[in-house]
């Protein structure tokens, strides 16, 4: 993997921000009131090989890091763009790049990196277990040389525009397992070769984030296309998770300072009272503030990411990088909605649908809750809460 200079991450930004001017806020506001898939944007990410950073240039991808991957997702948000419509393709890597098999990496690597098949899937969360993982009840069956899939997934996003899926499934019940993180086994599924075993139901949402919720009926996984060992997918999810927390924050950050720029910009261009608004402390401060916390959580977003790429254990900075950026960017959010007033909630200026975007990550893709949690049991020791 090779690491960036400086120069090199603002030559990705800027060459990111090129791109991005071809698809300006009426881009993104019209799929928004229709609730379209972005697919000519993400078409151009993909064509100028962006998606496909973190692959490694053996497989046909950039071979970069998380950090230059974080660059790209928030320099689209800061764009006024949702880089939620590709971000999976990145942060699935952790899992398939750390666990998959050298055939597996042969056989997926190279046609994700050059656009023929897309891994935008992520099919972990069930309505009956939400952030408790160890419960879910979707199975895989083994039986001859295949896996037979039956249950439900829920919020997995992007499964309408996605070639392929990673899945996790109980492979033993957990009644039957020493640990309750045992007997889980992620699996790429192939979604085109079983379409008629799996059924995809749209969820309305407030955002155009393309969730949904799948069934999967005797669905077929070929033995080859296990990730890992049988029942360890519960650790190979992990390194998908905080590659998907730091992205997440990266997104965040993004959006916080898409807040302050269009904040700071209105700020100085509208004037009441004969002044402009900037000029009043009540306005000025709130954005200073947001901004101040913004560039705070980047910092823990690049330690992660460090940490991350040096193939460390990163869980705690993952976490807090998103419990920070996405609390940050909340707080630009208000102040930005502040900023512009009545105008703030008018669709053309843009800002209440980045307002609902913004929203998404204090509780997605884990609750913030959670993360303080996890914070004050794991890194702080003290007792378990629930």
């Amino acid at each position: 993997m090779t690491v960036s200079t400086e120069q090199e991450l603002d030559l990705i930004r800027s060459s990111v921000r090129s791109l991005c001017e071809k698809f300006p806020e009426s881009y993104w506001k019209e799929t928004d009131e229709q609730k379209e898939y972005p697919e000519a944007f993400i078409k151009a990410l993909t064509d100028e090989g962006w998606l496909s950073v973190l692959i490694p240039e053996e497989y046909g991808g950039a071979g970069l890091g998380m950090k230059e991957a974080g660059a790209i997702l928030e320099e689209i948000n800061r764009s006024g763009g949702n880089a939620g419509a590709g971000h999976a393709q990145m942060y699935t890597m952790g899992a398939v790049l750390r666990h998959g098999s050298e055939e597996q990496k042969q056989r997926f690597l190279p046609k994700i990196a050059n656009g023929d098949l897309r891994l935008q899937a992520f099919g972990i969360t069930e309505p009956t277990a939400g952030s408790d993982t160890t419960s879910i009840t979707t199975t895989a069956e083994l039986k001859g040389d295949r896996y037979i899939v039956n249950g439900q997934k829920i919020w997995t996003s992007r499964a309408e525009y996605s070639d392929l899926m990673l899945l996790l499934a109980r492979t033993t019940p957990k009644d039957q397992v020493k640990k309750k993180t045992d007997g889980l086994s992620l699996f790429i599924l192939d979604m085109k070769d079983q379409k008629d075993n799996i059924s995809i139901r749209p969820i309305d949402t407030m955002i155009n984030h393309a969730t949904t919720e799948v069934f999967f009926e005797n669905a077929e996984i070929p033995v080859e296309n296990l990730i890992g060992e049988e029942g360890k997918g519960f650790k190979y999810v992990l390194s998908g998770m905080n590659a998907e927390r730091i992205l997440i924050a990266s997104e965040s950050v993004g959006d916080g300072l898409y807040f302050v720029d269009r904040s700071v910009q209105y700020a100085n261009e509208r004037v009441v009272f004969n002044r402009p608004i900037g000029q009043n402390q009540g306005v000025q401060f709130p954005i200073a503030e947001g901004y101040m916390d913004i560039e705070a959580a980047k910092l823990m977003r690049d330690k992660a990411a460090d940490l991350f790429d040096a193939g460390e254990n990163c869980g705690a900075e993952a976490n807090m990088a998103k419990y920070l950026a996405s609390e940050a960017t909340w707080k630009a959010a208000n102040a930005a909605m502040d900023t512009y007033g009545g105008y703030g909630f008018a669709t053309e200026y843009n800002i209440e649908r980045k307002f609902r975007e913004a929203r998404l990550f204090i509780v997605a893709p884990i609750t913030n809750n959670l993360v303080v949690s996890y914070v004050g049991q794991h890194i702080l020791g003290l007792p378990r809460s629930f």
